[in-house]
């Protein structure tokens, strides 16, 4: 079957594009899919959701102030968004501007520092960063945080603790793991109770994230790169799971991409790298058997993801349902449990 773009399209009012977290982390509603069936419940349902022999994994990155404004040489005004760093003093970033920086030029950044513009990746540029201290530390002293462009407000002081899941421990990703943001302290600890267990990977979500796919066969579509770790604890945390016959369960697409991308030989093994794994219907899963994540845009490669976890016409109606019980959509909205559909 050749899949094209058209094929992940669904029609979304804008008002159900949330723009700001609700009150409480886990007050947001829950659509489980099931295989014949949908069901509106609460993030905080999960314990009766899961069984105690079940595994959640949770990404624990962390959101850097990736956002910095500045100016050309030519004095030309410019916003620069971190991507993703490379090593301590470069990172591949875009840059808006009226007339895109030449390599070889500098930018002054906060009214502080200079890069330097070493060449283009691609739609992003390669920058270097001053030796003196490292490219997340200049971030987090001048950033900004980044929002996602579907939210029309400027980041706020409320968003510094909301746009960043409860069990963030390592900088490095430029947008948040959003399955992620649901849980809070009391629904850890009720989880917890049940029995449940939990681990953690580390994939550091890119601004590529928000690029649109731009051909109509996805074959053709190339991935952009996030890095990953799979550690040796949570690989035994799965391998566990397995033998007393309980679910793997990612919290988030991001989780989801970090195991299989560490399981592209048929076994999971621990280690780390640069992952440009795209999943689409057709892939064979390694790891994950369900999947909680927030609702994802059209014609984006998380739809085609989900859509490859439970089935395309099980997520269409998923979809159609959530548009039609106006649910909250993408980062600051509402979530759906998703059962891996059988082979």
């Amino acid at each position: 079957m050749t899949l094209t773009l058209d094929d992940f399209d669904y029609t979304l009012p804008e008002a159900l594009i949330a723009q700001a977290p609700l009150a409480e982390r886990s007050a947001s509603r829950l659509l489980v899919v099931g295989h014949d069936a949908l069901a509106d419940r609460g993030i905080r349902d999960l314990p009766e959701l899961l069984g105690a022999d079940d595994l959640l994994v949770f990404n624990d990155t962390r959101v850097i102030h990736a956002r910095l404004f500045g100016q050309k040489a030519t004095g030309g005004q410019i916003e620069v968004l971190i991507e993703r760093p490379i090593g301590d003093h470069e990172a591949i970033a875009q840059v808006r501007a009226s007339k895109s920086p030449k390599a070889g030029s500098t930018l002054r950044l906060a009214d502080a520092f200079e890069v330097e513009v070493l060449g283009r990746v691609g739609d992003f540029f390669h920058l270097r960063f001053p030796a003196d201290a490292t490219v997340i530390d200049y971030t987090e002293r001048y950033g900004a945080l980044p929002l996602p462009p579907y939210i029309t407000r400027a980041a706020g002081e409320a968003d510094e603790a909301r746009y960043q899941t409860v069990f963030a421990r390592h900088p490095g990703s430029v947008a948040a793991p959003t399955a992620g943001l649901h849980f809070d302290d009391a629904l850890l600890e009720r989880i917890r109770a049940c029995g449940v267990r939990t681990a953690a990977v580390t994939l550091h979500v890119g601004a590529g994230t928000y690029q649109p796919v731009r051909v109509q066969n996805l074959a053709e579509h190339q991935m952009h790169r996030e890095q990953y770790i799979v550690p040796a604890e949570t690989v035994a945390a799965i391998e566990a799971t397995r033998a007393r016959g309980g679910r793997v369960v990612a919290v988030g697409t991001t989780s989801l991409r970090a195991l299989e991308s560490a399981a592209q030989s048929g076994m999971l093994v621990v280690g780390s790298g640069e992952t440009e794994l795209f999943i689409m219907p057709g892939y064979r899963f390694h790891v994950v058997d369900a999947l909680i994540t927030n609702f994802h845009l059209p014609k984006s490669t998380l739809l085609m993801l989900v859509s490859a976890l439970a089935g395309m016409d099980t997520i269409r109606a998923a979809y159609a349902h959530a548009v039609a019980q106006q649910y909250r959509f993408f980062s600051y909205g509402d979530a759906m449990f998703l059962s891996r559909r059988p082979s």
